[in-house]
């Protein structure tokens, strides 16, 4: 009978293997094509902002009502798809549509923020009941809250005492030793791209656009230095391990804050990214997230496959070509740069003129169209693809 049972078992097993490896030919021959084709593309020289901030806007007053996002205190944790791009790129919308100030959900994100940080000594972490992530929801809250508030004193220009205590709070929590010195603890749930396992790694790019953007030279603080060389010094001795994204998020940062990479380093990265740009002119998040360099065998296929079993996309989608397209102007890739151009042409065509949003999709699990969760990539696609379309006009 044991035999019996473990025959069953042996038989159950090289099934579902047998059903993996099959989604993974089907998915490998699909990719090929998709990156060798040579599509008919319909040109588009236009976009619909007033669409872009109506969606955006609908999604993040969904969120901050979300029964799911709600916190003590009357507040709501901010999550990276949604909010931080949205406090991001909304502000970037006010010329297009003639708006004298922030929309409506810029304030309440804002106020918010704002107070989750005036409280932050009363507050309850965003997660306070599951080992650690209380301290992972605590590094990474005070890093996106100095963010977001960092990003509206730039637009100012004047350094507020809210974000002042922001940048403390962050710097409070920095890893000061280990082999992630520099870092924060950062959420991670195996979600990519935002809580996966290398996921402190972008926190920790996070941290160095907050720094460079913050106006009145706070770069240059004297009280800093020391924190802002463990930063520097982290990002560089964990840059040979990184995903293509995060570099890509490495090269942001080393546009805020001069000196984080050398002249080569950024050209290395541009070249990376610019040696994974799809036939269509878009990129596909799923083929820039994993650093192959690393991967073992069942890492290798999580990134053909996605937990569920179903295959990944193959498609190129908002997120990563909103993403590309606004770092690499940023850069000094010339706005009239065959690749850059083509990835714009991609932006003005997969605008949902009707929704006002860019399509992505999940890398974790093939998820229900008519689900708010299924939109949370849309939310980033949509929010970045506004920043690259908004920098691409910029003469």
């Amino acid at each position: 009978m044991i035999q019996d049972r473990l025959n069953y078992l042996g038989c159950v097993r090289s099934k579902v293997a047998t059903r993996r490896v099959s989604v993974l030919a089907i998915w490998l021959a699909v990719s090929a094509l998709a990156g060798c084709s040579d599509p008919q593309i319909n040109e588009v020289s236009s976009w619909d902002p007033r669409a872009g901030a109506a969606y955006l806007d609908q999604r993040q007053g969904w969120w901050a009502q979300w029964p799911g996002a709600a916190r003590d205190h009357g507040t709501y944790c901010v999550a990276c798809h949604t909010s931080v791009a949205y406090a991001l790129a909304r502000p970037t919308l006010r010329d297009a549509l003639s708006e004298q100030g922030p929309s409506a959900n810029e304030r309440e994100l804002v106020e918010n923020v704002t107070r989750r940080v005036r409280l932050w000594k009363e507050i309850g972490p965003y997660y306070n009941d599951e080992g650690y992530k209380p301290v992972e929801s605590r590094g990474t809250e005070a890093v996106v809250n100095a963010f977001i508030l960092a990003s509206y004193d730039n637009r100012s220009g004047k350094f507020s005492s809210n974000t002042t205590t922001a940048f403390d709070n962050m710097w409070a929590l920095q890893r000061t030793a280990g082999d992630k010195k520099g870092s924060w603890p950062w959420l991670q749930f195996d979600l990519e791209p935002w809580e996966a396992n290398d996921s402190d790694y972008y926190g920790a790019t996070l941290a160095a656009v907050a720094v460079g953007m913050a106006p009145e030279n706070y770069r240059s603080n004297a009280e800093i230095l020391n924190n802002l060389e463990l930063l520097r010094q982290y990002l560089r001795r964990k840059y040979a391990d990184q995903s293509t994204i995060n570099r890509v998020g490495l090269l942001w940062a080393s546009t805020k804050l001069p000196g984080l990479l050398d002249p080569g380093q950024q050209e290395s990265i541009i070249d990376e990214a610019l040696n994974k740009q799809q036939a269509d002119g878009g990129w596909r998040l799923s083929a820039l997230v994993w650093p192959w360099r690393t991967l073992g065998l069942s890492s290798l296929i999580r990134g053909w496959i996605r937990e569920d079993g179903t295959p990944l996309d193959v498609n190129s989608d908002g997120y990563a070509t909103g993403l590309i397209a606004f770092v690499l102007p940023q850069a000094g890739v010339p706005r009239d740069d065959a690749h850059l151009k083509r990835a714009v042409s991609w932006l003005m065509r997969n605008q949902n003129k009707t929704q006002g949003f860019w399509p992505s999709y999940s890398l974790n699990k093939r998820r229900s169209p008519s689900s708010d969760t299924a939109l949370f990539m849309n939310d980033a696609a949509t929010a970045y693809a506004v920043l690259a379309l908004a920098e691409n006009q910029r003469q």
